[in-house]
């Protein structure tokens, strides 16, 4: 019976996926060669190929850059003072909006940028805030 189950379990999450997972592999060194792996420590790869898990919400409010905005206007101040009360969870949330992903990318939190636009439009309470994800853009109306 635990020969039948080790078989089973062998082909299952190996031989019945090798053929794919080999060329998965190969599509994936021929963009990312195993050499340049190997100068990471795994948590280190971990950290490269998932993103930052911990957030220093503090560190990202003084990384943004404002446009036609400044820090001290009301709308911006009031958006940190909501922001900064929200739960961990809706943070995240409001990352994946603006960025496309819940998690700051491997290069590190110090490193991670964001612009706060003004889309300066003529009724700003009939429109809500968008993001361009692949720029890390708000677009807050006043």
């Amino acid at each position: 019976r635990k020969e039948f189950v080790d078989l089973y379990v062998n082909y299952v999450f190996n031989e019945s996926i090798r053929k794919l997972f080999e060329v998965f592999m190969q599509g994936f060194l021929r963009g990312c060669p195993a050499r340049k792996w190997k100068m990471f420590l795994p948590v280190e790869l971990q950290t490269v190929l998932e993103g930052h898990k911990k957030f220093d919400w503090r560190l990202l409010e003084k990384n943004v850059t404002y446009v036609q905005y400044r820090m001290l206007d009301r709308t911006i101040r009031n958006f940190w003072t909501v922001f900064h009360k929200l739960p961990e969870e809706k943070k995240k949330m409001f990352l994946a909006f603006l960025s496309g992903s819940d998690r700051i990318p491997g290069c590190g939190p110090e490193h991670f940028r964001f612009s706060i636009v003004d889309p300066q439009v003529e009724k700003p309470d009939e429109h809500y805030p968008s993001a361009s994800t692949c720029i890390r853009i708000l677009f807050l109306p006043r």
